[in-house]
């Protein structure tokens, strides 16, 4: 044998649409090396409403390439996890047609990636079918997908044999459903195909089986919601139109508006920290064209997590971020509109029903409202408070601690009707009756968590590092001082004075 000449990249075709699609060659024997082609393609609107061929969602497991797979007979580096994807993928007679984001895409060419990062929704919306690819065989996950395939055809199957319920929380704690990626990739999807090694599944059968189950988390409990919100979107593949349309070169899914997004899944791992708001931004509702939030690589980090910021709320807002951490400090004023009273779980465990009761501001209304609201990564608890922001469009849900407030929902989406005891008045007119912001806030957006919720520790942490961090100004006794005070009368306007006396 002899040392294949190192894959070169050609330029991608001009045009929005241009892309590339590998065609992996057949071969009898899975142990054979694997030979492909690839060549471009343009994604123009299709008649039938997608293209022939396949699109892998996958996780790169780590940035080492240790394996290789020869293309037009030269040598391209590939990740361990993909080389058996593909391997596991090959036909014994026919060509196969996929599209791969780390062999299709020159991941060296920065403006390449973040051109064809914004067309992944389109990418994978078109693809005939989008095969999410979990990894090889192990710890019984044959027969863990074989139980969760039977179960879908039941109205409720509780289970009580131990051995499958450990296999099947064991498929569940694979990588890729902790990636936040993969959220795009299925919510553009019309048809999922979900893979472990040789063993398949249809998507909407994976999540109608695992619902009919019922499974206790207990022993997991940063798992549920984390599952929860993924079969979330997997499901709803066979329910999209055949293609979708848009005005401009950027297919947006239109899952929801970005704050709810960010709210729900910004625990989510990346390879890159861009990638946590990059990955969202197909899956957004909103008009992103006229504020610049577009994938753009070559930005420094803490810039485009203020540009985020200003993005919820006012740009004049004073942001401090850093090149090495996933944490925003906010200085802003606010009005604070109550506190939660309650909340529980409904419809899949995806909402959450939270009850908001006013506070007793001078010459305010008191209200109660009833919010179903999407289960945000950091779950809303009882005792947090409802405030409206200067510059923001939505409330945003905080929690208090020593000196500074925790960002729980950075803008929450409730219902429309608001109670205020004789009649109901949407929301938005309560908003907007709002012109005053007599409170300042110091507010924390921290998401350093890899999954799950922060605890109160950590957040104790959090409000000694304060001191330490450099946010703009001077940081004396006094300065921690007025925070406190900050702090109190905030949580006197929220009823809270038994705690508001302690500050």
């Amino acid at each position: 044998s002899f040392a294949m000449p190192p894959y070169r990249y050609s330029p991608l075709l001009p045009g929005p649409d241009s892309i590339r699609l590998l065609r992996l060659l057949p071969h009898k024997d899975r142990t054979a090396p694997i030979q492909c082609e690839l060549f471009d393609y343009t994604l123009q609107e299709p008649s039938q409403g997608t293209h022939l061929y396949e699109a892998l969602s996958y996780v790169w497991g780590g940035q080492e390439k240790p394996r290789s797979i020869s293309i037009d007979g030269q040598d391209l580096p590939v990740t361990v996890n993909l080389h058996r994807a593909l391997s596991h993928l090959r036909d014994h007679f026919f060509d196969r047609i996929l599209w791969a984001d780390a062999v299709c895409i020159n991941q060296t060419n920065l403006q390449e990636r973040g051109h064809q990062v914004q067309s992944m929704a389109k990418i994978y919306g078109r693809a005939n079918r989008v095969i999410v690819w979990l990894g090889d065989a192990a710890d019984d996950s044959d027969r863990a997908l074989e139980y969760i395939y039977i179960a879908a055809k039941r109205t409720t199957n509780p289970l009580s044999n131990k051995a499958i319920q450990q296999a099947i929380f064991a498929v569940l704690q694979r990588p890729w459903f902790r990636r936040i990626w993969v959220l795009q990739e299925v919510a553009a999807a019309q048809y999922i195909l979900i893979m472990c090694g040789s063993t398949a599944i249809d998507g909407y059968a994976f999540c109608l089986g695992l619902k009919s189950l019922n499974l206790s988390y207990e022993a997991y409990p940063d798992l549920q919601s984390l599952i929860r919100s993924i079969t979330y979107l997997i499901r709803g593949a066979i329910f999209r139109p055949r293609y979708a349309t848009s005005q401009s070169d950027v297919i947006s899914l239109g899952v929801c508006p970005l704050g709810e997004l960010i709210d729900m899944y910004h625990t989510r791992e990346a390879s890159e920290r861009h990638d946590k708001v990059y990955a969202l931004l197909g899956m957004s509702s909103d008009d992103l064209s006229t504020v610049g939030l577009r994938p753009d690589y070559e930005i420094p980090w803490e810039k485009l997590f203020r540009q985020l910021v200003g993005f919820f709320l006012c740009h004049e807002t004073s942001v401090a971020t850093w090149c090495d951490k996933e944490i925003a400090v906010i200085k802003i004023k606010g009005c604070i509109l109550g506190r939660v009273s309650s909340v529980s779980n409904c419809s899949w465990g995806e909402m959450q029903n939270v009850s908001i009761t006013s506070g007793s501001s001078e010459g305010g209304r008191e209200w109660i409202a009833r919010w179903a609201l999407q289960v945000s990564a950091e779950p809303i608890r009882e005792g947090d408070l409802v405030c409206l922001l200067q510059g923001a469009l939505k409330p945003t849900v905080i929690r208090p601690y020593r000196d500074y407030f925790a960002i729980i929902m950075i803008a929450a989406a409730p219902s429309e009707n608001i109670q205020t005891g004789e009649t109901d008045i949407k929301w938005l007119e309560l908003l907007q009756t709002i012109t005053t912001f007599p409170r300042s806030l110091l507010l924390v957006w921290n998401w350093e968590k890899s999954s799950g919720g922060l605890q109160d520790r950590e957040r104790s942490e959090t409000s000694r590092d304060l001191n330490s961090l450099k946010l703009g100004h001077s940081n004396t006794d006094l300065d921690k001082a007025t925070r406190l005070f900050d702090v109190a009368l905030i949580l006197r306007d929220s009823g809270e004075y038994e705690e508001a006396g302690k500050k």
